[in-house]
Order: C-alpha cells, then sequence, then structure tokens
C-alpha cells in the first residue's frame, strides 16, 4: 500500500514538474515573440496522466493548472486577466469556478472516453475530447458569468480564440496525445 502511494506522489511530481516546464516555456515564448496564435499546451500532460493514471490523479493534475493559471493571471496581467483570477480588477469568485473547474474535468473526460475506445481512435478522442472539455467550459463560462465586461465585446474575443487557438489546441494535443500514450503505456507495464 505504501508503495502505491509513493508511486502515485512521484507520478504527480512529474507531471507537475512537467507541466510547470511547459507553462514557463511557453509564457517565455509568447513574451518574446508576438504571435497570433497562442495555444494552450499545459493541458496536454494533464490528458495523458488521465489516460494511463485514471481520472483521479488527471484530475489532481488539472486542479493544479487551474492553481498555476490563478497565479499566473495574478501576476502577468493580460486584458482577460479577470476570466482566471479574482485578485484583479474585475476578477471575482466566478473566476476561480473557470479557472478551477474546466481544468479538473480535462483530468477526467479523456479517461473515459479512452475507457470506451481502447485503440488508436480511441487515444485521438481522448486528447480531443479533453481539450475540447476546457475549451467548451472555459469560453462557456467567460460568456455567461463575464459577458457584461466590457459592455458585452467579450462575444467578438470569444469568437476568435475559438477560431484560431482552439484550433490549434486540438490539433496539437491529438498528435501529442497519440505519440506518447502509447509510449509511456509501455514504460508503465
Amino acid at each position: 500500500m505504501k508503495t502505491k502511494k509513493a508511486n502515485q506522489v512521484a507520478t504527480l511530481a512529474i507531471f507537475i514538474a512537467v507541466m510547470v516546464v511547459i507553462e514557463t516555456i511557453s509564457q517565455a515564448i509568447f513574451a518574446a515573440f508576438v504571435l497570433p496564435v497562442k495555444p494552450t499546451v499545459t493541458h496536454i500532460p494533464v490528458i495523458i496522466a488521465s489516460i494511463i493514471y485514471g481520472p483521479r490523479i488527471g484530475a489532481q493534475l488539472g486542479g493544479f493548472m487551474g492553481i498555476m493559471s490563478i497565479i499566473r493571471n495574478s501576476i502577468i496581467l493580460s486584458p482577460l486577466s479577470y476570466v482566471f483570477s479574482p485578485f484583479v480588477e474585475n476578477g471575482n469568485l466566478y473566476s476561480v469556478l473557470i479557472a478551477l473547474v474546466p481544468r479538473i474535468l480535462i483530468g477526467i473526460t479523456p479517461y473515459y472516453i479512452y475507457k470506451l475506445w481502447q485503440n488508436k481512435a480511441g487515444l485521438a478522442l481522448a486528447g480531443l475530447t479533453g481539450t475540447l472539455t476546457n475549451t467548451i467550459f472555459v469560453l462557456s463560462g467567460i460568456f455567461f458569468l463575464f459577458g457584461g465586461v466590457f459592455k458585452g465585446d467579450i462575444k467578438a474575443v470569444l469568437a476568435a480564440i475559438v477560431s484560431v487557438n482552439s484550433i490549434a489546441e486540438m490539433a496539437i494535443a491529438t498528435i501529442l496525445t497519440l505519440a506518447i500514450v502509447p509510449v509511456l503505456q509501455k514504460v508503465k507495464k
């Protein structure tokens, strides 16, 4: 029993370290270069961990991703920081819901999708579903909970995110899930 608990703690620590590195590097790249597309890639380890280690570890990593989002948006201000941080202007408790709930769900939905179809198509669908979970719940939360901010002009911002970022995120997550999960499944055995 102690060995299983130690393995879970080690697994969480490794995935958290990977997520911190990915987040740091991606933020540095986005700060250094003006890019039209700024896809989120920190959710990919959450998807992968969910598929390999189950929804409990996936949900914990998703919660950590949400906490990273709150911290980042509290320190590095952007026009939409209030959506993810209650500590900035226009931010409130809804910001915490938007930062945490979709990210926790990223750690749950891919596991169950992959359990339904345990093949390459299931892997691709699990990667896609993890990304869609984040996109749908975050953007819906923004629309319904913060639609009045900026005099309702948030719809244009959301449309831009859906049309560009979301497509890039889905493609990246699907490809990396297909590439990484089989390798990690062999290592796990």
